[in-house]
C-alpha cells in the first residue's frame, strides 16, 4: 500500500542519485512499484530519434497531433492520464499494446523548458490512474526536474544564494525572504521543510509561494525553478 513515507523515501533517493543511470535503473523501478505500473520509463527529448526515422505506431506515439497525452504534456507542462482527455477505453485506439491499457505521464522541466518526461502504464484490466496518482506524480516530476537542473548546472545549487548566477530580471521581482524560499524550493524541500528551515509556518510558505507565482507569472514549483534558473 502506498504511503506518504514511501513518497518521501523516493524524494530522498532522487535527491541523492549520482547520475541519470541511477535514476533510470534504481529509482524508476521503485517509482513503477509505487504506482503499481506494468511499465515505466524516464525519457529526455534529446534522446528521441528524429520523426523521419520512426515508423508505424512508434511514429504516432511521438506525434502531438495524434497522441493527446503527449500534446497535453507539451502544452501544459503538467501530469496527465488518458482518462482526463479521452472517454474510458478510447486509449486502445491510439495505442493497442496490452500493457498500455492505461497511461500516465509527467513533465521533466529544466530552465523553464520541457526536456523530458516520466511515463507509466498499466494493463487495461487494471484500475485506471486517478487524481491521487496525478498529485503524487506531480511531486515526483518536480523533484526529478530539480535534480536534473542541479546535475546540469551544479554551480547554481551549492553554497549561498548568488543572484548574479540567476536571471536578474526575475530575481529583482522577489523580496529577500522570497529568494530564500525559492532557493529551498530549488533544492527540493517541501513547504513543511522550508518552514522549519526558515522558522515560519507551513501556511506562511504556501502564501509566499502564491505571491511568487503571481509575480513570476508561473503556476507550478517546477516553472518557478525553471524561470529563476534561466540565464539572461
Amino acid at each position: 500500500m502506498k504511503t506518504t513515507n514511501n513518497l518521501q523515501c523516493l524524494f530522498q533517493e532522487i535527491a541523492h542519485a549520482r547520475d541519470e543511470q541511477e535514476i533510470r535503473q534504481h529509482v524508476m523501478v521503485k517509482v513503477g512499484e509505487y504506482f503499481a505500473a506494468k511499465r515505466w520509463g524516464l525519457f529526455f527529448m534529446e534522446e528521441l530519434p528524429p520523426a523521419n526515422r520512426l515508423r508505424g505506431l512508434a511514429k504516432l506515439a511521438v506525434s502531438i497531433d495524434y497522441n493527446p497525452v503527449l500534446r497535453y504534456i507539451v502544452e501544459n507542462h503538467a501530469p496527465v492520464h488518458e482518462e482526463i482527455l479521452l472517454p474510458p477505453g478510447m486509449w486502445k485506439t491510439i495505442c493497442p499494446r496490452s500493457d498500455h491499457g492505461h497511461v500516465m505521464a509527467g513533465p521533466i522541466v529544466s530552465n523553464g523548458l520541457l526536456v523530458g518526461g516520466v511515463a507509466l502504464t498499466r494493463f487495461s484490466g487494471d484500475p485506471a490512474f486517478d487524481a491521487r496518482n496525478l498529485t503524487d506524480l506531480s511531486a515526483l516530476s518536480l523533484h526529478i526536474s530539480t535534480w536534473l537542473t542541479k546535475m546540469r548546472s551544479p554551480n547554481l545549487f551549492f553554497g549561498e544564494w548568488q543572484p548574479a548566477q540567476f536571471n536578474s530580471l526575475n530575481i529583482n521581482r522577489l523580496t529577500p525572504r522570497e529568494m530564500e524560499i525559492a532557493n529551498l524550493v530549488a533544492q527540493g524541500l517541501t513547504n513543511a521543510e522550508i518552514g522549519v528551515k526558515l522558522w515560519i509556518t507551513e501556511n506562511s510558505v504556501k502564501q509566499a509561494l502564491k505571491r511568487m507565482f503571481r509575480k513570476l507569472e508561473v503556476s507550478s514549483r517546477a516553472e518557478l525553478v525553471g524561470k529563476l534558473f534561466s540565464h539572461n
